[in-house]
């Protein structure tokens, strides 16, 4: 098994409510906290969440309250690859809000996690399509923040039918 494991400075418990609540067959599986011994190496309080099991849509995570010495950065991000538009916006609005839209269907949420939310269409555009549609998508994209399937889906029919 493969588990990442996400530093939080405190905000371990509330970043795995967020994302139980926004991803199907999702929960939350145990929660750990700091026992006295570990007060002085930690700097948190015994009894305190020290982390955080929980399981988005079959993925297991673990979320950990180490402190404020490691940030978040978009070297790493987790692909929610998307069936449709609905699904799209679904994350989109849910992952942003509190948080900050990039290019591209990238996103950082409210604790700073990375995440790109991306159409299942898009990557088949990009991986069956001619030179001139895998151009005519990759420009259409990348002038977007929020990826939008219609328009993608346009700028590959004509560059198909030119």
């Amino acid at each position: 098994m493969l588990q990442p494991c996400l530093w939080f400075d405190d905000q371990a418990e509330d970043a795995a409510r967020l994302y139980t609540a926004i991803f199907p067959n999702s929960r939350i599986l145990s929660t750990t906290t700091y026992p006295e011994a570990a007060t002085e190496l930690s700097g948190k309080p015994a009894g305190s969440v020290q982390s955080v099991e929980f399981e988005l849509d079959g993925q297991r995570f673990l979320g950990l309250n180490g402190g404020p010495l490691f940030k978040f950065s978009e070297a790493i991000s987790f692909i929610i690859e998307c069936k449709d538009q609905q699904e799209v916006d679904h994350y989109w609005e849910r992952l942003t809000d509190g948080g900050e839209a990039s290019n591209c269907g990238w996103l950082k949420d409210r604790f700073g996690v990375s995440w790109q939310v991306v159409p299942v269409r898009l990557n088949q555009m990009l991986r069956e399509g001619t030179p001139a549609q895998v151009e005519a998508v990759t420009a259409a994209f990348l002038q977007m923040r929020k990826l939008e399937v219609a328009p993608l889906e346009e700028a590959y029919a004509r560059a198909g039918s030119a």
